[in-house]
């Protein structure tokens, strides 16, 4: 999903309670990553793994010049002729220490090994946030959580869209006063002609 794209979601969306969430936690996200200097670590289920929210967080980064935000996904079952960026398992959890950040994303409650995992991460110091389900032991474990019951008007994936784009440009310098059109406009035809980043 584009900005523009986004930009129009965000309209349709004006009234409900999914602006300020995504924003609210997107910079619990990004606080976390930058005030800590650590890294983030982003894990799914072995059914779901959010290789998508990890590659908008890569672009994200780069646009906003927050590295910080770009992260590692840990992966159930890594193969051994994935590319790097794909190749690192469950173990990466275990070596998670003070200063870096978990993000945990799952449509529902996760395995109890990942469950111990991320545990184990948050007792050596790890921040854990937690995106997808309401209740259960990952939300109670989480230092923040963002909860996509079942049901709810937005999936999992666009939650994951509001949250990457919001995470970017909570990560941007403020401007001053309100921007006017003309300055809205030239920062988006930047945005839009700014050079890829590497893709996944």
């Amino acid at each position: 999903m584009d900005a523009v794209r986004v930009a129009l979601l965000r309209e349709v969306l004006a009234g409900t309670r999914w602006l300020g969430d995504t924003r609210h936690f997107a910079g619990t996200l990004r606080g976390s990553v930058v005030s800590h200097g650590g890294g983030l670590l982003l894990v799914g289920t072995p059914e779901y793994e959010p290789w998508h929210l990890a590659a908008h967080l890569v672009d994200e980064a780069a646009w906003s010049g927050t590295p910080e935000l770009s992260p590692t996904l840990v992966r159930h079952a890594p193969r051994p002729g994935d590319p790097a960026q794909l190749a690192v398992g469950l173990g990466r959890l275990e070596a998670a220490r003070r200063g870096e950040t978990v993000l945990v994303v799952a449509p529902g409650e996760p395995s109890a090994p990942l469950l111990e995992r991320v545990c184990d991460a948050r007792r050596a110091g790890a921040t854990v946030l937690s995106l997808g389900p309401a209740a259960g032991e990952l939300p109670a474990m989480a230092h923040e959580n963002l909860s996509v019951p079942d049901g709810s008007e937005l999936d999992l994936d666009t939650v994951q869209h509001l949250v990457s784009a919001a995470a970017g440009e909570n990560a941007r310098p403020a401007h001053r006063g309100p921007l006017r059109f003309r300055d809205r406009l030239s920062r988006m035809a930047d945005l839009l002609t700014a050079p890829p980043p590497t893709r996944w």
